[in-house]
């Protein structure tokens, strides 16, 4: 009997296993974290956290893979939550045992759940208070353990555990409560946290005063874990971090708008800079505000790896009334002056200027356009370098309105700007800021100058792709000139001890109607640009490039230069490029003759810039007596050998108009000329009207005619075809009343040098 009661007990003590084994193989796969919704983190290029984004329910929840986050907490939420964790199959009988008992003698709380009961709690939103919720949720601690190992439970555990308020997973706990990454968690901070989500409510950290709850719950671990008392821990929960971190919010923004998903997003920017930045600009509006300038945007870039180390597009995010939520980096602005550099860029690169060559700033109208200089004033004849680095306007659309193959407007759209006009619609008035274009945009063509003329795309994210080889946009002879054209002092007076300072590449600008201050710099590896403006686009008087832009500008180089002193490179030509430098005549800015006194040094291109030898300065035959001039010595007179500058009388009237003295020769003696006189010089040269085109007018409209002269030239004769049309003083203008027809105009100076070309009126 005994063993037949025997074989039935096994029998049926067998069929239970069965049953059990059958239940837990059929038990379903339940979801681990599908459907979650997680923050994104963004953080700088050093790993400091700028921004946590909220979920979709309202909470700041981090993923964190299980093998970053810091063993000390680990191991502080296990002794405390669940010493048995690696032991268990989801359930823990003996406690559900105690916790039964627990609940027959009135106990209300016996803390039976596991971590696999508080993962299924939190996971499905289970009620756990009643006996039917307890039972569920025992069911789904079993079905999760049955598929998921024990590292994926505490893993899911430790990204869901609420920490306070709306504070879920540890790692978003870690940097919100401590500032730091769970993987950086000290033992002290873990024990502070790893008691929180058993009471989240009353148990969360605050920030300058202590919570009685959470330290006793801390002394309860301690007393539990038999370990000495740490008052350190006490001292990190007082002075826990509770504040959201918004930090460099328009590069953020625009980082979050272009990357979706969970993970967390490692940015290029460096948030010492940016907060460098920050504070300068801060400063600079408290000083100026009485000159009306209230807000103002900056972007630093690194040329090297074309990062972004700093966006700072207004002066305040949170301030309305400059609407400090536009991002001035990203919003198209008129440039002033600073696409400037890209002119003469082109102009180096299409052989119709050097460094040296001398330039005409003066009035000109090209066709309905008459622009004119800031100051509204004109310098007369000035050296390229000199326009640009002064910012000449007349010269550089003069430059401008020569450019082909390509333009300026082509340029700019080949570089990817936005330009949503035809190129006619903008004509001239481009170089002068006649289009908006957006500070980022600036900034890559500026570091495509320092980077041999390739121009790469700007990088926010630490994932994307360095440049290698960009798109060549300009030579790197014309990029190196550029720049040298750009190495002009600074605006301070009498700075000091400049020679010792890293040299500074830099421009400003200034829009119509004062809208836009701008100054942009390539300074050591980086670009940085300035605007200071009105987001509404009202005037302001102040906003002037130099004067507005350009000291903030350089209040922010020396603050980054002080707090991470470079050692100074001089700016040096790319190895192996076609570049070359000798001596040039000082006045005329050609290669020096014999007679050539004043000569500088600098660079051309050979093969591309246009190079001559100096006709400027001649020697001539002066007769002693009268001091007038003789052709040839015909041993009748006593004569000497005299250098004098022969300037063509386009160049000689600018002179003059400026208040510019030349050392011009003097007329021939009446009577000797002959000739010889005739052959020494150059003819005349045609401006107006330009050879080989058709001419369009209406009856009552003259055609212009004008030529260059030798500066010994007082008229000029002007026929068409045989027949004379009239004569005109080298500074007048003829006017010419045609019909229609072919002709061949010639020019005939007073010393009997002619030139001519064929038109067509129409």
């Amino acid at each position: 009997m005994r063993r037949l009661l025997f074989k039935r007990s096994l029998v049926a003590l067998a069929s239970c296993i069965a049953v059990i084994g059958c239940g837990w193989l059929l038990l379903p796969k339940p979801p681990l974290l599908d459907g979650i919704s997680f923050s994104q983190s963004v953080r700088d290029r050093n790993g400091n956290l700028l921004r946590l984004t909220l979920t979709s329910d309202q909470k700041f929840r981090i993923w964190t893979p299980l093998r970053d986050i810091s063993p000390e907490l680990i191991d502080a939420t296990l002794r405390y939550e669940d010493k048995y964790f690696a032991r268990h199959p989801g359930v823990n009988p003996i406690a559900l045992l105690r916790s039964g008992i627990g609940l027959l003698r009135g106990e209300t709380r016996t803390g039976a759940s596991t971590i696999t009961m508080q993962l299924a709690r939190l996971r499905f939103h289970l009620q756990t208070r009643t006996p039917s919720g307890k039972l569920i949720q025992i069911v789904r601690a079993l079905e999760l353990e049955r598929h998921y190992s024990k590292s994926e439970i505490l893993e899911a555990y430790l990204n869901l555990a609420p920490y306070g308020r709306n504070i879920e997973g540890i790692d978003a706990a870690s940097e919100i409560y401590f500032g730091k990454t769970a993987a950086h968690l000290t033992r002290p901070e873990s024990i502070s946290l790893s008691v929180i989500p058993q009471s989240p409510t009353r148990r969360a950290l605050y920030a300058g005063r202590e919570n009685r709850s959470l330290n006793a719950a801390q002394d309860n671990w301690y007393d539990r874990a038999k370990v000495d008392m740490q008052l350190s821990a006490r001292q990190f929960s007082a002075r826990a971090e509770t504040e959201r971190k918004f930090l460099a919010p328009h590069f953020v923004q625009h980082v979050l708008a272009t990357e979706k998903g969970r993970d967390g997003i490692v940015t290029t920017l460096d948030l010492k800079k940016q907060e460098l930045i920050e504070r300068r600009m801060a400063d600079y509006i408290r000083g100026n505000h009485n000159r009306g300038i209230q807000n103002a945007a900056a972007l630093l870039v690194d040329v090297r790896t074309m990062d972004v180390l700093a966006q700072v597009g207004s002066a305040d995010f949170f301030n309305a009334e400059i609407q400090g939520q536009v991002d001035g980096t990203r919003s198209p602005r008129s440039p002033g002056s600073t696409l400037k550099p890209f002119i003469y860029a082109l102009a180096l690169d299409q052989g119709l200027i050097h460094p040296l060559s001398i330039l005409a700033d003066a009035p000109r109208s090209f066709g309905d356009y008459n622009p004119e200089n800031f100051d509204r004033e004109f310098l007369g004849p000035i050296r390229a370098s000199d326009a640009l680095a002064r910012s000449r306007n007349l010269p550089a659309v003069e430059l401008a309105s020569q450019l082909s193959h390509p333009t300026l407007y082509e340029f700019l759209r080949g570089a990817g700007v936005a330009l949503p006009r035809s190129e006619s619609l903008y004509g001239l008035a481009l170089p002068l800021g006649g289009a908006e274009i957006k500070m980022e945009d600036l900034a890559r063509l500026y570091a495509a100058l320092s980077n041999n003329g390739e121009l790469c795309p700007l990088r926010r994210k630490a994932g994307d792709p360095v440049p290698g080889h960009g798109h060549q946009i300009v030579t790197p002879e014309a990029a190196f000139l550029t720049l040298e054209m750009l190495n002009v002092p600074r605006p301070e007076i009498n700075y000091a001890d400049s020679g010792n300072v890293a040299a500074v590449f830099w421009k400003t600008g200034t829009s119509h109607g004062f809208h836009d201050a701008w100054s942009i710099a390539v300074f050591n590896h980086y670009v940085l640009a300035v605007w200071i403006g009105n987001f509404d686009g009202k005037p302001n008087p102040a906003f002037i490039g130099r004067s507005a832009a350009a000291p903030l500008l350089f209040q922010i180089i020396d603050s980054l230069r002080a707090s991470r002193p470079e050692r100074c490179e001089p700016h040096l030509p790319p190895p192996g490029a076609n570049l070359k430098r000798v001596e040039f005549c000082a006045v005329s800015g050609d290669l020096p003759e014999a007679h050539c006194t004043h000569r500088v040094e600098g660079w051309f291109i050979p093969g591309i810039s246009p190079i001559k030898t100096c006709d400027v300065h001649q020697e001539i035959l002066v007769d002693v007596a009268t001091g007038l001039r003789v052709p040839i010595d015909d041993g009748t007179r006593q004569l000497r050998r005299d250098v004098y500058e022969f300037w063509p009388s386009d160049l000689l009237r600018l002179f003059e108009r400026a208040g510019v003295a030349r050392r011009l020769p003097p007329p021939f003696l009446p009577g000797t000329e002959s000739d010889l006189a005739a052959r020494m010089g150059n003819p005349p040269r045609i401006t107006s009207p330009t050879g080989g085109h058709d001419i369009f007018f209406a009856s009552s409209n003259a055609i212009p005619l004008r030529a260059k002269t030798d500066a010994d030239v007082r008229e000029i004769y002007w026929f068409a075809d045989k027949t004379f049309i009239g004569k005109s003083n080298v500074t007048e203008m003829l006017t010419w009343k045609s019909t229609p027809g072919d002709y061949q105009l010639t020019a005939l100076d007073d010393h009997g040098r002619s030139t001519s070309c064929n038109v067509t009126v129409r």
